[in-house]
C-alpha cells in the first residue's frame, strides 16, 4: 500500500495550475468559506449565518475538506456545549489576493448586469461580500484596482 495518501488535485490529466487550483478550492462553498475567514478565527454558527443556503452537512463536509487539504485548522475547546473554531493555515492565508480578486471582479460583473438592481432589489446594502475596499495587492504586493476591470465585455 502507499504510504501517500491521494489528496484532491493528484489525478490531474492536463498538468494545468488553474486546474490544480479549482480542484482544491473549487466549488460553490469553498471560496466563501475562504473568504469568510480572512478576517480571522469563526466558529460554525458564525459561518453558518454568513452561508444561509448552505446546509449544515455541505457545510461540514467543505470544512473537511479544506481542513483535509491544508487551508483550515479546526480547533475543538474542551467544553459543554463543545465549541469549535475554524481559521486559516499560512497556507490558507497565501489565497487571499485570489480570493480578493474573485470578490472584486464578482462586484464589477454585477454592476455591469442589467438584471443585477433588479435581481437584488431587496437587498438594502451592498455584496454580502463587498468589504468596501476598491484596491488590493497581489502576491508580489503589486496594487490591482478594480477599476482595471473595466475591460470586462458587458
Amino acid at each position: 500500500m502507499d504510504a501517500r495518501r491521494k489528496r484532491r488535485g493528484d489525478d490531474l490529466k492536463t498538468g494545468c495550475s488553474v486546474e490544480a487550483t479549482l480542484a482544491l478550492i473549487g466549488g460553490r462553498w469553498k471560496g466563501v468559506v475562504l473568504y469568510w475567514l480572512l478576517d480571522g478565527k469563526k466558529r460554525f454558527g458564525e459561518l453558518r449565518r454568513r452561508l444561509p443556503s448552505c446546509t449544515a452537512r455541505m457545510l461540514t463536509l467543505q470544512l473537511r475538506e479544506l481542513e483535509d487539504d491544508g487551508f483550515v485548522t479546526r480547533t475543538v475547546f474542551p467544553e459543554v456545549p463543545p465549541r469549535v473554531e475554524y481559521e486559516l493555515t499560512e497556507l490558507g492565508r497565501t489565497l487571499e489576493p485570489v480570493l480578493q480578486g474573485i470578490r472584486a471582479w464578482g462586484d464589477a460583473y454585477a454592476k455591469r448586469r442589467p438584471s443585477a438592481d433588479a435581481d437584488h432589489s431587496a437587498m438594502p446594502h451592498e455584496s454580502p461580500c463587498s468589504t468596501g475596499a476598491s484596491s488590493f495587492s497581489d502576491a508580489s504586493g503589486v496594487a490591482i484596482r478594480e477599476t482595471s476591470l473595466a475591460r470586462m465585455p458587458p
